[in-house]
Parts: structure tokens; C-alpha cells; sequence
């Protein structure tokens, strides 16, 4: 007799090597602390955030500091190239595959909105989206802005996926940095939506750009704002602050001064229009998790948990229904004031590259 075939178990074939890589501790995969801002040098720091990882529970811990002289938030000390991989696996693909495709897809409106402002400042012609995860914004702009041609580049295996979909006409893979001078002066349009904050260098990443794009291309950007007000109010649980995988926050300002450096004329604006109102929904479903995430299975564990733990957790997550119910509440009918008074959780610029 033949038995079905049961599909394996992905949390338990991926245990294996995250416990060989975790088996030393973590002090390995972060680079030495710095006693200096990587953005203006000044040694007046300060601890903005201390935290652990509250998106996928993975060991460690990290520290954002502040300058006090110019604002530049940065983690540090920062994770190495060896680090970034282990707190990046199963976290956009894999076994994060399924939430973060989720997410992506139910942000038609803010795609919509970041292909406007770029389309009344004249857009036209063949668009980059670096940084591009499954190519959502790609597709849902071309509907906005139908004579453009949109690319795609990103380090992951998603960006074959976008190109088989027909989000994107062509697809790269890899750096951005590294890809740039194969591409010098290939476009009219480059974006980084939620792209530098991840960069470990947002200063080449802007160089990048200014060699990609043709005299007088566009450059739109989208970051997360440290100067947000949510982010006191919060504390560790502002979803944007994003840890492990954030490394540099940038205010407004260190931005638009980095842009003329570069050679680049701000055209747009956006201080509140990039809000998305989830900042005390996102709380409330981080802290909920952190409280039962004892019993959710993880591959970096050793053993799965009880099944009492397991059913612990859904039942908590039920009860806590009104309570998620009542953020989301908050962060929609805050939305109006938060977009009007420094509450937004977003800003976008868009910047000409000079034709010189």
C-alpha cells in the first residue's frame, strides 16, 4: 500500500540551518558600534530606540541612535552583510512570503498616489523601479501613467517573478549600485519607494541614480519620517521604525540637502499625503504577537511549541479582536489631523536631475 504523499513541514526543513548559523550567538553578525553619525560625522549621539526583532521574533537585539546635530537616525550598531541575510531570510519571501504579498496588494491607493505626483511633474517615458519587491506599484502605475515603460531591480528572486506576471518589462537583479554604470543614463524616471531606509550607504544609492537617469530624468523617493510624531508617542512599537532591517532614517531636510549635493533641483513635495493610517493598529498587532509569540512555531527555535501554547495564541488573537478593531478606528479618524499636523508616518520628494 502507497501512502499519500504529505507535503513537508517548512518551518521544520529550515530549522536545521538556522540553528547551525544561530548556534555561536548573534555578536557575529554586527559590524563594530560607532561613536560617529554616518551622515554629518557629529559624536553627539543619543538612543533613539532600543528593541528586538517584533516583525519575524528573531534573537537580538538593536539600537537606533539619533544625532543630535542633525537628526540622522541609523542603527547601530549596525548588522554585517552576514546578518542582514539571516534577519532578511523568510522575511519578504519564503515563509514571509504570504503576509508581506498581502500587504503589498492592499496598497493600490498609495501606489496610485506616488505615480500621480510623479506623472504632475512630468513623467514620461522608460521608469526604474529600484528596490521593486513583487512589482505591485510597477503594475498599478501603469494604469495611471500608460505611455511609460516600467523596469524593475531588486536583490531577490522576486524580480522574476514580477517580469513573469507582467508587472514590469524588464527585470534586474542585484545592486543597484553595482548595476548603475550598465545603466547609465538608460531612464527618464527612477523611484525608491521605502528602498534607502534599507540601504546601508542611501549616499551611493543617490549617486546611482544620478548616473541612470538622463539629463533632467526624475527622481521620486518615499521614506519613512523620523521627525513623525506617532514615533514618540509609540516608542518601540512605531511599525516603521522596522528593526532589524532599517538602517537609515533620514529627516526631510538631511534629504534635500543630499539631493542638491548630487545635483539634483526638488520639484514635489509630500509631507502628509504618503500616510498610511495603521500606526496604532500596527501597534496593537505587534504587541499582541510579542505577548503569545510562545506559541507560534518558529524555525529558529529548537522545538515547536506545546499545542496548548498554539491554542493559547489563536484564542488571544479572537479576544483581542475588538481591541484591533478600536486602533483601526483611531488611525482613520486621526487620519485628517495626523496628515495636517506632523503625524504623518511618510514623506515623499521628487527631484530633477540637472542636465548638466
Amino acid at each position: 500500500m502507497i501512502e499519500d504523499d504529505v507535503p513537508a513541514d517548512p518551518v521544520a526543513l529550515r530549522r536545521p540551518a538556522y540553528l547551525a548559523d544561530l548556534a555561536g550567538g548573534v555578536d557575529r553578525f554586527f559590524e563594530p558600534r560607532r561613536t560617529s553619525c554616518p551622515w554629518c560625522a557629529s559624536e553627539a549621539l543619543s538612543a533613539r530606540v532600543r528593541t528586538t526583532d517584533l516583525l519575524q521574533h528573531k534573537p537580538g537585539r538593536f539600537v537606533l541612535d539619533e544625532c543630535r546635530d542633525c537628526g540622522h537616525v541609523f542603527q547601530n550598531p549596525r548588522l554585517n552583510p552576514a546578518g542582514l541575510e539571516l534577519y532578511y531570510r523568510d522575511c519578504y519571501d519564503g515563509l514571509g512570503e504570504q503576509n508581506m504579498t498581502g500587504m503589498f496588494e492592499s496598497n493600490r491607493a498609495g501606489y496610485r498616489s506616488r505615480a500621480e505626483l510623479v506623472r504632475d511633474t512630468g513623467a514620461a517615458g522608460e521608469w526604474l523601479d529600484v528596490g521593486m519587491g513583487h512589482g505591485h506599484f510597477c503594475q498599478e502605475a501603469a494604469a495611471v501613467l500608460p505611455g511609460v515603460a516600467f523596469d524593475g531591480l531588486d536583490l531577490g528572486d522576486a524580480v522574476e517573478l514580477a517580469r513573469r506576471e507582467g508587472r514590469i518589462r524588464t527585470g534586474y537583479q542585484g545592486s543597484f549600485v553595482d548595476l548603475a554604470e550598465d545603466l547609465a543614463r538608460r531612464y527618464d524616471v527612477v523611484s525608491m519607494y521605502h528602498y534607502l531606509e534599507h540601504t546601508t550607504d542611501p549616499r551611493r544609492e543617490l549617486a546611482a541614480a544620478g548616473t541612470v537617469l538622463r539629463p533632467g530624468g526624475l527622481l521620486a523617493i518615499e521614506l519613512p519620517d523620523p521627525e513623525c510624531r506617532w514615533a514618540g508617542v509609540l516608542g518601540r512599537w512605531w511599525m516603521p521604525w522596522l528593526q532589524p532591517q532599517h538602517l537609515n532614517l533620514m529627516p526631510i531636510g538631511n534629504l534635500r540637502a543630499e539631493l542638491a549635493a548630487h545635483g539634483f533641483t526638488v520639484v514635489a513635495e509630500q509631507r502628509g499625503e504618503p500616510h498610511a493610517a495603521i500606526d496604532v493598529l500596527a501597534a496593537a498587532l505587534m504587541v499582541v504577537n510579542a505577548l503569545t509569540i510562545a506559541g507560534e512555531d518558529l524555525p529558529w527555535r529548537a522545538t515547536p511549541p506545546a499545542r496548548w501554547r498554539r491554542i493559547l495564541r489563536k484564542a488571544t488573537f479572537v479576544a483581542c479582536v475588538p481591541v484591533f478593531v478600536l486602533a483601526s478606528l483611531v488611525d482613520r479618524i486621526t487620519a485628517p489631523l495626523v496628515r495636517r499636523r506632523g503625524w504623518s508616518n511618510a514623506y515623499r520628494v521628487v527631484a530633477r536631475r540637472d542636465a548638466g
